[in-house]
């Protein structure tokens, strides 16, 4: 592994790898493009790997999460078992990846998949003494079930593909994943030893709102693929078993290989005008969709961490979520909302009926309660631990700060209007943040475009000035040819 040749504290040169990149909507590729666009702020000079989303291919200067960066779209084709993804064929990748290692000379190269690009740029990252980082975001599970195979052969593929993941992975130097019990799951399905955990973070002041949490109406949101392992199906079977006298809304946000299906079943059980399919929606409405929900639900079994459900944090409104996988590292049952049994429709039912029944200052104490949880997730410190891994620092703290054991304590009730006073103030000083950002970025909007009218007229002023001077010229000319 080699050392960096920049100084500490200097900006960094890395290459960022994603088998998912936007226009792709799923947690790697929201998590790739906010990591990418934090290291751009902090003055680094990024470079994502990512698929061609269309039959143009080649590096472009391309805008994601409000910043310009280098994005070297490799040619690409459809996945046929997935509706969104697109796959890289590797017969002549490695000759594409060399080119560009080559070109750029990066710091560190930072691998967001193993099955693909991270594959190959291990190889090309050592033989180069580059350093390798790699974050995983995915569980094979997520893959058997567009597999098709028969479940006799389930077992066998997946132990398989998990033997896989830890192979590939082996060969970086530093293995991450957004979750405590993610990298316990690594490590023992892997086989990798010391994956370390960093929280894919959030910037809070983007989804900080006023508006207190209601439940009337009693809004339940759903954010994110329309796919399998979110099991979205349990949420409409839930709400079919609320009380009549309830009066709810669903929205369901995301697109997805379910969509049809969802759509049939909302209508078989007789709840589809209650039902509204959002499908994508932009940076823009997003935290208008949580602003206006009383509780987020998030069914699926196959969570490393969840960004929907910080963001749902962010805003200050509870979540109901399955007792899976790192779900329960960030709904903690009774102190921001409830946990309900994986498939247990009638215990996720009682947990939603639990907060469409709350009186205005249990709300309240759940939703102050799931900001105070999201002080852990800050993306800023994600992004100074993963500059202290690009820079090989091994004295900085390489894990985030919902790791520390606090964190897990229970909050319960105690010190409640002191902590309810912090979260107000809190609150307000996320929401003034969002704003004072808002009104710098329509400043700088402001500036660009003065800049740019004031170009045009100088270049209109230039021009007219060299068309006077040609024309006198020939005039000139002219008359001493005569």
């Amino acid at each position: 592994m080699a050392e960096s040749t920049r100084h500490p504290g200097k900006p960094l040169r890395v290459l960022i790898a994603s088998d998912t990149f936007p226009p792709d909507i799923n947690g790697a590729a929201r998590f790739t493009e906010r990591l990418a666009g934090g290291l751009v702020r902090n003055g680094n000079d990024v470079h994502v790997l990512a698929p061609a989303f269309s039959d143009k291919w080649g590096t472009f200067t391309e805008t994601h999460d409000g910043v310009q960066m280098t994005v070297h779209r490799l040619r690409s084709r459809r996945l046929i078992i997935h509706k969104t993804l697109r796959f890289v064929p590797p017969l002549t990748l490695r000759k594409h990846v060399d080119k560009i290692l080559d070109e750029i000379e990066p710091d560190a190269i930072h691998s967001q998949s193993h099955m693909v690009l991270g594959r190959v740029l291990v190889k090309s990252g050592k033989e180069r003494g580059i350093r390798l980082i790699a974050t995983n975001h995915l569980m094979p599970e997520n893959l058997l079930k567009y597999l098709h195979l028969p479940q006799f052969l389930e077992r066998k593929v997946k132990a398989k593909l998990w033997k896989d993941t830890g192979k590939v992975l082996a060969k970086f130097d530093h293995v991450t994943t957004p979750t405590r019990r993610a990298a316990e799951l690594l490590e023992e399905a892997a086989g990798i030893q010391n994956v370390l955990s960093i929280s894919c973070g959030i910037d809070a002041t983007k989804f900080a709102n006023p508006t207190r949490t209601t439940n009337k109406p009693f809004r339940v949101l759903f954010l994110g693929r329309l796919d399998w392992e979110k099991h979205i199906h349990n949420l409409i079977r839930a709400v079919a078993k609320l009380p009549k006298e309830i009066d709810f809304q669903v929205e369901i946000a995301g697109d997805g290989s379910q969509r049809k299906y969802l759509n049939d079943l909302a209508k078989e059980l007789g709840v589809l005008n209650r039902v509204t399919f959002l499908g994508h929606i932009t940076e823009e409405e997003l935290p208008l969709a949580y602003e206006r929900a009383t509780v987020f639900a998030m069914p699926s079994i196959a969570e490393l961490q969840s960004i929907a459900t910080m963001e749902a944090m962010a805003s200050g409104r509870p979540v109901i979520a399955a007792n899976a996988m790192a779900l329960p590292h960030l709904v903690h049952h009774g102190d921001n909302g409830y946990l309900f049994e994986p498939d247990d429709v009638d215990d996720f039912a009682a947990c939603l009926l639990k907060v469409a029944t709350a009186d205005q200052k249990e709300l309240d104490r759940l939703s102050e309660n799931s900001i105070h949880l999201i002080q852990s997730h800050d993306i800023k410190r994600t992004l100074a631990i993963f500059e202290g891994l690009y820079r090989g620092d091994q004295d900085a703290r390489q894990q985030s700060d919902d790791n520390l054991e606090e964190y897990s304590r229970p909050i319960g009730r105690l010190s409640l209007a002191v902590r309810r006073a912090e979260q107000r103030m809190r609150r307000q000083a996320l929401i003034a943040l969002g704003r004072i950002s808002g009104e710098i970025k329509d400043g700088l909007e402001e500036i660009r475009t003065d800049v740019a009218k004031r170009a045009k007229r100088v270049d209109r002023q230039v021009r007219k000035g060299v068309k006077k001077t040609v024309i006198r010229a020939k005039k000139t000319i002219k008359r001493s040819e005569q």
